[in-house]
């Protein structure tokens, strides 16, 4: 499995902040297995391991949202969204964000667009979920370039989180 992984670092990704919500809890946390499914109706698809706090709140709620990360967030802003959990710290702390109609928070800096998702479909895929769902509204936060799994990887030395699909040791 090592050996596929090497040819499929290839491919590149953009990279979002996923969030949701239980009540009054809110958590996100980073994702790069997000793609757009189909155009009409706008339909996404998104894997999440089955241990994160997000993966509890989207079961329970049927909703995400979808920050769409630009080049201008750095290392620091994207660990506030990994590699700790929203169980123990909260993520929205010191960071500008709205909600969204289905009670979303949505990113308002580093973000070049967000949207809502509600759930239609889940598979079950073993250690993740992939959630398919429609896309709600949504908008374009500030016209700049997308943060690609990539970009985060070659120049800010970012490093996949042991829950990613793409994570190897």
């Amino acid at each position: 499995m090592q050996e596929q992984q090497h040819f499929l670092d290839k491919c590149s990704y953009g990279l979002y902040v996923i969030t949701s919500c239980d009540g009054e809890k809110l958590n996100g946390q980073i994702s790069d297995a997000l793609i757009q499914v189909t155009a009409t109706p706008a339909r996404v698809a998104v894997s999440i391991c089955t241990f994160e706090y997000t993966h509890e709140m989207i079961i329970k709620s049927k909703v995400f949202g979808v920050s769409v990360l630009s080049t201008s967030a750095d290392l620091k802003f994207i660990g506030n969204f990994g590699f700790r959990s929203g169980r123990d710290f909260d993520k929205f702390k010191d960071v500008k964000y709205q909600f969204g109609t289905l009670g979303c928070p949505l990113l308002l800096e580093n973000t070049t667009a967000h949207f809502e998702v509600k759930v239609i479909k889940t598979i079950d895929l073993g250690t993740h979920t992939l959630f398919i769902g429609d896309v709600q509204d949504g908008k374009i936060v500030k016209d700049t370039d997308v943060l690609t799994y990539c970009f985060y990887k070659e120049h800010l030395k970012g490093k996949p989180h042991k829950n990613s699909p793409s994570y190897r040791e």
